[in-house]
């Protein structure tokens, strides 16, 4: 999604010695998660704050690929495939790529990312693994999207919130504007100091680390 931050996002892509040819947007992602006790009742704050659900809830399979040497998770990069709902003999999959991530002085984490969708997971699956790009980590969650119209005084296309349900809690992310983001955030009850900008992947290892779970993949246990 493409927010005015672009223009300052691109120093930052720059930084890191990658640029784009003349003419090429670069989509920034900004976005912050945090850690919620409830889902019941965030979604009634969400309800009272005319928040509706744009995507019912759905299961996700996250796969993240790398190579053999790690390359992409060494160097701050994401390669993923994504599949949604139940599991069916030809399914589409969400594939992304994410640049090295930046967390900003307003504590938001912004990156490139860049989306397509491909009619067919399994072959695109196999089209990375013939270049070398094979899942390294899987992850699994239950995510419900919701939105609002603009409100007066808000400016640019309005952001979404997601609740993310996951093996090790449930999460609530904001994505959009900063402004937004921040405004949003204060609303439903929260602050900056509540702002996480790891990725699932390293929120797992994490956990891992404080539970001493031996690696592995965070998934569930049965579906809920």
């Amino acid at each position: 999604m493409l927010y005015p931050i672009e223009l300052r996002a691109r120093k930052a892509i720059m930084a890191h010695g990658r640029c784009y040819p003349v003419g090429m947007t670069s989509p920034v992602e900004i976005e912050v998660k945090i850690a919620v006790s409830s889902t019941a009742r965030l979604r009634r704050i969400l309800r009272e704050t005319k928040f509706s659900i744009v995507n019912p809830r759905v299961f996700e399979q996250n796969l993240v690929l790398d190579n053999a040497r790690g390359s992409l998770k060494s160097n701050g990069l994401l390669l993923r495939v994504r599949t949604t709902g139940k599991r069916s003999a030809i399914e589409s999959g969400l594939c992304t790529f994410k640049g090295p991530a930046k967390e900003t002085l307003t504590r938001h984490k912004m990156r490139v990312e860049r989306e397509f969708v491909a009619s067919n997971a399994d072959e695109c699956l196999a089209m990375f693994a013939g270049i070398g790009f094979h899942p390294a980590f899987r992850y699994e969650k239950y995510r419900t999207v919701f939105g609002r119209r603009a409100r007066r005084g808000e400016k640019g296309k309005p952001g979404h919130v997601t609740i993310d349900e996951t093996p090790i809690g449930v999460f609530m992310e904001l994505e959009g504007p900063p402004l937004w983001i921040d405004r949003t955030a204060k609303e439903l009850g929260f602050s900056r100091a509540d702002y996480i900008t790891m990725s699932y992947a390293r929120l797992w290892e994490r956990w891992r680390e404080e539970h001493a779970i031996p690696p592995g993949n965070m998934v569930f246990s049965h579906r809920v």
